[in-house]
């Protein structure tokens, strides 16, 4: 507005005289926010399988995990269930994530909804998430769905993975903000299960969280074999037996 006042001055000062207008510089696109993101989700574009070399969800297929803590020792089963879940129209496995803690009590169980596109890429719709004191559950902080209260889905695993990629795995504002950062691939991963070759790695966060970070492993064909935390304790998980119905 300024420039365009100062033009009209210049005009009305000396008539005899003009200067060729100045072309206004093009008005820049905006970068995306997550304010403003809001992914256009065809159930048509989706598939029956999930299949991606690093998040492979085959129905019948329990993944167990051991975590060392600074509270003990943890053991994690991630059970593929024959389940499925329909959000936004599209249909999801069910994917059933249980937590024990070193006296063998359950201290978190969460149910998530994953679906893969037509391209590869892993999308997540959301959890059910209870955490448990006592046998009785004292919350169900985490918990969001796609298409309700603003969630929002979100690809947890793209299908062609570029060191230097960042974007968030789930998304609902102030509850679920988990973001992911590839660091490598070609990385060696070695646990209880075995040591494997041509590893993704990545660095994983929540701005809910800044002083939590971890690093993950993802081999192929496996999926997700190792977590060791870089920043706010000294966590570990480990793969350590894949059973299959």
């Amino acid at each position: 507005m300024l420039l365009a006042v100062a033009i009209m001055v210049g005009l009305i000062a000396c008539t005899s005289t003009r200067s060729p207008t100045p072309t206004p510089a093009p008005t820049p696109t905006p970068t995306p926010t997550e304010e403003t993101y809001n992914p256009i989700i065809d159930p048509n574009n989706f598939v029956a399988r999930i299949d991606n070399q690093y998040y492979s969800l085959t129905p019948g297929t329990t993944f167990i995990y051991r975590g060392e803590t600074e509270d003990g020792i943890e053991k994690n089963e991630v059970y593929v269930t024959p389940q499925t879940r329909e959000v936004l129209g599209v249909t999801c496995i069910v994917v059933r994530d249980r937590v024990w803690d070193e006296d063998d009590e359950l201290v978190e169980e969460t149910y998530d909804w994953y679906a893969q596109d037509k391209d590869g890429n892993v999308w997540y719709f959301g959890e059910d998430s209870k955490e448990y004191e006592n046998g009785v559950v004292v919350s169900t902080e985490g918990s969001w769905e796609a298409g309700v209260g603003g969630a929002e889905p979100r690809i947890i695993m793209k299908a062609n993975q570029r060191v230097g990629d960042s974007y968030h795995q789930e998304y609902y504002k102030g509850e679920a903000e988990d973001m992911v950062e590839v660091v490598s691939l070609g990385e060696t991963a070695s646990v209880p299960y075995g040591s494997f070759t041509d590893c993704l790695k990545t660095k994983e966060w929540t701005p809910l969280e800044p002083d939590i970070v971890a690093n993950k492993y993802y081999a192929p064909g496996i999926g997700f074999v190792l977590e060791i935390m870089v920043k706010g304790g000294s966590e570990r998980v480990e793969l350590i037996d894949i059973k299959t119905n």
